[in-house]
C-alpha cells in the first residue's frame, strides 16, 4: 500500500517531482515495518539510525503508557519531574564524571545548537568572548541554521547560505593524511577558537567516513592544550552503533559537550540532551538573571519522551545488549568481507555495527543517479536501504536476526550485479 498521489504531506529530503511511490507503513515489529497489506521491509537502517533495540519494544512502549496516564507535558523552565531527574540522573553516571550537567531538548539538531550556543555562551560569560568554530570537513550536524553552518556545504544547504557563520575546516584524515589533519587543527587551534566539533570515530551523512581512535584522541588533546571547548556530537554515534556504547569510549575521550539523541530513547520518541561540564553550567550560574542560558523549546524535557529513555537505559542494565552489538558487529564483518573482494565494490568499511562500501560508477556523489534506483530495486527486494549518493550502507536494530540480515546483504550483492 502506497501513499496516496494527492496527499498534502511534503516530506524531507524527497523530490516529489520524480513521482516516486512511497510505502504507506501501518505498523512494526523488531526490526521490519509493514504496511496494511502486510507487506513487509526489514529496516536495514533503523529508520534513520534511531531505533535500536527494535521497533515497539514492550519495555519501552509499557514505559510510554504509564506515563501517558500521569503527566503528559509540564513547562520545564522553572518547574521538573520525576521521568526527567531519573533520566539525567543516570545519564550523568554512565558518562564520564567530568559530564556533570545535562540540558534536555528534542532532536539531535537541536542538541548541537544547545551545544554551540552553551561554548559561545561559556566564554561570553567569563569575559573573553570567542566566537570562532572549527568543524571537521565533510562533517553533518543537522538541518538547523547553526548546525548547517558548521556542516559540509553543498546541494542540500546551498539555497541558505547566505544565513550560515563562518567556520574553519579542519581536512578530513583520509588514510595517510593524518598528520595533515591534526597539523591543520593545531594552527587552527593557536587563533583561539571557541571550540571543536566532531562526529566522533564515523561521519555518517558524509559518507559514513571512518578514522581511528588514536586521532580521535589526538584532536582532543590538541584542543584541550590550547584551552578549546571540545563537543562531540554522539547523536548518531552513540547507543552502541561504533561498538561501544559512545564512540568517545574507545578513544578513552572525555568532551566538554557531548550531544546525544536517536537512540536515547530506542528510537520510540524524539528527545535530546546536551551534556556539558561544571565550569560551562559555572559560567553560567549567577544571581544576576542576564547570565542565564537563554534557550528551550516548548517540549524541553517532555515526561512521555524521558519515560522512554529511562526505560531505554533500564534495557540496557538489565538486558545483553553489548553481547547483542558484539554479535551483529561480528555478523557485519562476515558479510561485508563476502563483497569487499568484488572489483565492482570500493572502500568497504566497519565499525561497530556499521558497514559500508561504495558501488563503482561513473557518477558517484550524493544525486548520482544512482541512489533512487538502487533505492527502489532494495525496496522491491523487501529492504530498507537509504544510499548516500553510490555509498551502501547497514545499520540495522540490534534485534535483527541472521536471516533477516543475509537477506539485506543479498539484496545488496543482487544491486551490484543490477547496475
Amino acid at each position: 500500500m502506497t501513499q496516496n498521489p494527492n496527499s498534502p504531506v511534503w516530506h524531507p529530503f524527497t523530490q516529489h517531482g520524480l513521482g516516486d511511490s512511497i510505502p504507506l507503513i501501518s505498523h512494526a515489529k523488531d526490526s521490519k515495518l509493514y504496511d496494511a497489506e502486510g507487506n513487509g521491509w526489514i529496516d536495514a537502517i533503523s529508520s534513520w539510525w534511531v531505533t535500536t533495540h527494535g521497533h515497539s519494544h514492550p519495555r519501552i512502549m509499557a514505559a510510554i503508557r504509564a506515563q501517558t496516564e500521569k503527566l503528559d507535558q509540564l513547562i520545564f523552565a522553572g518547574w521538573t519531574h520525576e521521568p526527567a531527574e531519573s533520566l539525567a540522573a543516570e545519564l550523568v553516571r554512565i558518562t564520564p564524571d567530568p559530564l556533570t550537567r545535562v540540558f534536555f531538548s528534542d532532536s539531535g539538531s537541536t542538541s548541537v545548537e544547545v551545544a554551540l550556543k552553551m561554548a559561545l555562551g561559556y566564554w561570553y560569560n567569563i569575559g573573553e568572548p570567542r566566537s570562532h568554530i572549527l568543524v571537521l570537513e565533510h562533517s553533518y550536524h543537522g538541518d538547523t541554521i547553526g548546525t548547517m553552518s558548521v556542516g559540509e556545504r553543498g546541494v542540500y544547504n546551498r539555497a541558505w547560505q547566505p544565513l550560515l557563520f563562518d567556520v574553519g575546516t579542519i581536512p578530513f584524515p583520509h588514510d595517510g593524511q593524518e598528520q595533515a589533519t591534526l597539523d591543520a587543527l593545531e594552527a587552527a587551534c593557536r587563533q583561539k577558537p571557541a571550540a571543536f566539533i566532531v562526529e566522533p570515530l564515523i561521519l555518517g551523512a558524509g559518507g559514513m567516513l571512518i578514522y581511528p581512535a588514536w586521532l580521535l584522541a589526538e584532536m582532543r588533546s590538541i584542543c584541550a592544550r590550547h584551552g578549546v571547548l571540545f563537543i562531540a556530537d554522539e547523536v548518531m554515534t552513540g547507543w552502541g552503533r561504533t561498538g561501544t556504547r559512545f564512540a568517545c569510549d574507545q578513544a578513552g575521550v572525555i568532551p566538554d559537550i557531548v550531544c546525544l539523541s536517536k537512540g536515547l530513547t530506542g528510537g520510540a520518541i524524539p528527545l535530546a540532551v546536551t551534556l556539558c561540564i561544571e565550569p560551562i553550567f559555572q559560567a553560567h550560574f549567577s544571581d544576576d538573571r542576564g547570565r542565564a542560558f537563554y534557550h528551550s523549546s516548548s517540549y524541553t524535557a517532555n515526561p512521555i519522551a524521558c519515560a522512554a529513555a529511562v526505560a531505554n537505559l533500564e534495557i540496557w542494565r538489565d538486558e545483553p545488549v553489548q553481547q547483542r552489538i558484539d554479535a551483529l558487529a561480528d555478523a557485519q564483518a562476515a558479510h561485508l568481507a563476502m563483497l569487499s573482494h568484488d572489483p565492482r565494490v570500493t572502500n568497504p568499511r566497519r565499525l561497530g555495527t556499521i558497514a559500508a562500501l561504495d558501488i563503482a560508477v561513473p557518477d558517484a556523489g550524493y544525486l548520482s543517479t544512482l541512489t533512487p534506483r538502487l533505492t527502489a530495486f532494495y525496496r522491491d527486494k523487501g529492504v530498507l536501504l537509504r544510499p548516500l549518493g553510490n555509498s551502501v550502507y547497514v545499520m540495522p536494530p540490534y534485534c535483527i536476526t541472521p536471516a533477516e540480515l543475509a537477506q539485506v546483504w543479498d539484496s545488496i550483492a543482487a544491486s551490484i550485479e543490477r547496475v
